[in-house]
């Protein structure tokens, strides 16, 4: 009988209609499994890499703009002069980088002629640069003028005095000519380049050239001391004025328009060393 039964309701339960179940949960639907702690710990790496990417990128441009050139503390001058003593070789000044020339130099025998080449063509680049401030295309040069270190007159009368002397005045040369057109071209288009040049220009008559001068003097001019190289006031404190001036029409530049000045420096070099080779001509 149980058999029996067992079996009927096997039977019955076989002839009941087919049921449809329905699971809560869509069966499409895969669960995502909890984050393992490796998982987590990868994530928090990637998020610290990107962090460290980015304040490494923010400290590197703030490095970059906070980049300091050599003399850059002390004013613009400074840095003008540290590039311009670059520019020297080791003998000419303990700051000097450029290598000597292979070449040698001509035997140091300046001549008279020479000399009056010289004088010439200085006189037409300092009327030029002297010219150029006066007319003041760009309202900063005329911060440059009448400064004690113009040179035009001096040297007028100093080729005034050797005419006296019986010599013949040449006219001026190339490299005068072309240094001349130069910075009046620069002049009207380019005042950080221009600046560069009434720089080195003044300056360096004041240092080397005051040296220069001298010996070229006992050579040829029997120790004759020319205008060219006297000034009337104090020397240094003239000199302390124009760099004050130039710092301060800097401080309106750009760190590129600086950057552009300084550039110039190394053709201000090759002009006057062409008008300065002219002694030995």
């Amino acid at each position: 009988m149980a058999s029996r039964f067992s079996i009927s309701q096997s039977q019955l339960f076989l002839k009941k209609p087919h049921v449809i179940f329905t699971p809560k949960t869509p069966i499409f639907i895969t669960p995502i499994s909890k984050p393992t702690p490796s998982l987590n710990l990868f994530v928090l790496k990637s998020k610290k890499m990107v962090v460290a990417a980015a304040e490494t990128a923010a400290a590197a441009a703030e490095e970059k703009s906070k980049k300091r050139y050599p003399g850059e503390g002390k004013g613009f001058v400074e840095e003008m002069r540290f590039v311009a003593m670059k520019l020297h070789t080791k003998d000419q000044a303990k700051e000097g980088e450029k290598e000597a020339q292979e070449k040698p130099l001509p035997k140091w025998e300046p001549t008279i002629d020479g000399y009056l080449k010289f004088l010439v063509d200085s006189k037409l680049v300092y009327d030029t640069l002297e010219k150029i401030v006066e007319k003041a295309d760009f309202p900063e040069y005329a911060e440059f003028r009448n400064t004690g270190l113009e040179r035009a007159e001096c040297l007028a009368k100093d080729l005034g005095w050797l005419k006296e002397q019986g010599h013949s005045i040449p006219e001026p040369s190339s490299p005068g000519l072309n240094y001349s057109a130069y910075v009046e071209e620069l002049s009207k288009k380019d005042p950080q380049a221009f600046i560069c040049h009434f720089y080195n220009t003044y300056f360096a008559h004041s240092a080397g050239g005051r040296m220069i001068g001298k010996k070229v003097a006992e050579m040829v001019l029997n120790g004759k001391e020319l205008e060219f190289y006297k000034w009337d006031g104090d020397l240094s404190q003239l000199l302390q004025n124009v760099r004050d001036k130039l710092n301060r029409v800097a401080e309106n530049w750009t760190r590129e328009e600086k950057n552009h000045c300084l550039e110039e420096t190394e053709k201000s070099f090759k002009f006057s060393g062409e008008i300065l080779r002219l002694i030995l001509s």
